[in-house]
Parts: structure tokens; C-alpha cells; sequence
């Protein structure tokens, strides 16, 4: 115990000296990170955390560097980070929901439960994969599946056809049957694109920790069948969301230094969802009309 308030204390007085000049934006290049998922194909391990709690804030940039440089002595940056020379890296989420935004309301209501339906990539290189994610809460928990396929086969899996057995590795069907009933029985079909720069650590221990800061968070209003980072329509929300997000993920226990980490940095938490809050802002600055009803 001793040990941790040294710690704490410790954190407390050098906070100051862990800010930094903000990080310098560099946009969504993803070429180098493409090629290494298209290398690395056949040794592919679903590292995603399935099965977890996760906390979510609201952070100035000036607090985001700080809370990096306060954690590297507990995780690691992740495999893609390290790929990257600022430590970012892209993400392109293709977000389905119903006619009348019912996935999107139960969001914006604080359903406690309900579940997203996405499909994610992380590059625009052709040969890199893309994924049909299932994002659950019941409660508190979260639960998340994810199914790799080849981005040639999208269009055919958003129309409810099965997977071509040419496809040249194994994927996890189970789940694509299940993204495709509920796409179905809500009739849901592709309405938005999310896509924002990702800097992600995290520990390798039993109780795995994930924490990762999402910036230049972009929204663009579009019903295509596609999942890519470049094109036009995009719109930056970053400023609407007043910072950059910072997500805490675990699978076990709330770790002790998470706690002291909270509390040296005073961070509030709050709901945010990126496809929530961009829809509803996009509602509001009816630059998507007709095309949206507006969401109160």
C-alpha cells in the first residue's frame, strides 16, 4: 500500500513535467500499416478484448500525452502503434443501422442493453482485411465479436449471401451469420463512416488492460457499401467533441494503478459513442439532409 501512494504521489508531482507541445497531426496515411495486416495474414490472432468493462473520457490534448507518458511503465504500445512513427495509426468503421435509426436512439437513450453493428478496416490497401463486428453492452459489460473476411466479399455479405469458399483463410461464420440476422430482422443496411487516428497500449497479463486515445475524429454521412479512410464528405468532429477520447478496457479486476491514474489526472467519465454523437450532430447541422431523420 505504502508503494502505491508513493506512486500516486509521485504521479501527482511530476504532472507537469509530463506535458508536452501538442502531437503533430500527420492525417490518415495507411499505407505501411496495410501491407503489414496484408503480410501477416496467415499468423492473424484476434487480439481484441471479447469480453470486457470499459470506461470512457473526454481529454485535452495536453492530458492526453501526459496520461501516455504516465502508463508506458505498465503497458505497451500494441503491435500497430509500433508500426507507425508518431504511434497512430488509422481506423474506418462502415456503421449499419435501421430506416429509423433504431440502434442510434438506443445509444442516445442509455439503453443498458443493446448492441452496434459495423464493419472495420484499417487501411485502403486492397489486400488488407476488413471486419464485421458485433459490439454488445448487457450492463455494464461489454461484449465484443469480430469476423475477418476479404474487403472483395463485402458487398455480397451486406446482401445476405454466404462466404465464398475461396476465401484463403478461416474466419469465425458464426458471427457473420449473426451480424447478418440482425441486419436483417432490423432491415439495416450501411448509413455512416467513423474514421479517426488511433494511439493503443496495453499488458499482456492475465487481467489484460487495453487503453487507447482516438483523435481527429471524422464522420461522413454515406450509405455505400464500402469501408475505406479516403473519398470526399468527410467532416471533422474533433472540435465538437472537445478533445481527444480516452478508452479503458479490462477483462478482470479494476487494476490499483488505473485507480491512482484516474485520480492523478482527475478524469470524469461519460458516455460518448463516436457513431452516436456523430450522427446527432450531423442531425442538427442538417448538412446530411434529406437523407437523415432528425434525432432529438
Amino acid at each position: 500500500m505504502g508503494t502505491q501512494k508513493k506512486v500516486l504521489n509521485k504521479g501527482k508531482k511530476t504532472y507537469s513535467a509530463l506535458r508536452s507541445p501538442s502531437k503533430r497531426r500527420v492525417g490518415f496515411t495507411s499505407s505501411k500499416l496495410g501491407k503489414s495486416i496484408a503480410q501477416k495474414q496467415e499468423e492473424y490472432v484476434d487480439r481484441t478484448l471479447g469480453y470486457r468493462y470499459e470506461m470512457k473520457y473526454i481529454i485535452s490534448e495536453e492530458k492526453a500525452v501526459a496520461i501516455a507518458r504516465f502508463l508506458r511503465p505498465y503497458l505497451k504500445m500494441d503491435r500497430y502503434s509500433k508500426l507507425q512513427p508518431d504511434g497512430e495509426y488509422p481506423i474506418v468503421s462502415t456503421y449499419l443501422d435501421s430506416p429509423g435509426f433504431q440502434l442510434c436512439r438506443e445509444t442516445l437513450e442509455g439503453h443498458k442493453n443493446r448492441f452496434k453493428l459495423r464493419v472495420r478496416g484499417y487501411s485502403d490497401d486492397p489486400e488488407s482485411p476488413i471486419f464485421f463486428e458485433i459490439k454488445r453492452r448487457i450492463n455494464t459489460v461489454i461484449l465484443k465479436s469480430r469476423a475477418r473476411v476479404r474487403r472483395e466479399y463485402l458487398v455480397d455479405l451486406l446482401a445476405g449471401r454466404f462466404l465464398p469458399p475461396t476465401q484463403n483463410y478461416k474466419t469465425d461464420e458464426d458471427v457473420l451469420r449473426q451480424f447478418q440476422l440482425y441486419m436483417f430482422s432490423l432491415n439495416a443496411k450501411p448509413v455512416t463512416r467513423i474514421r479517426y487516428m488511433r494511439e493503443a497500449y496495453e499488458g499482456d497479463g492475465e487481467n489484460r488492460v487495453r487503453i487507447t486515445f482516438d483523435r481527429d475524429v471524422c464522420c461522413n454521412i454515406d450509405d455505400s457499401p464500402i469501408v475505406k479512410l479516403g473519398g470526399i464528405g468527410w467532416r471533422n468532429f474533433s472540435t465538437d467533441l472537445e478533445g481527444v477520447i480516452l478508452e479503458i478496457k479490462f477483462t478482470g479486476r479494476y487494476p490499483a494503478w488505473i485507480s491512482q491514474m484516474v485520480e492523478c489526472f482527475n478524469l470524469k467519465q461519460g458516455p460518448m459513442s463516436k457513431y452516436a454523437s456523430s450522427i446527432k450532430k450531423a442531425c442538427i447541422l442538417r448538412f446530411c439532409a434529406p437523407k437523415l431523420p432528425m434525432i432529438a
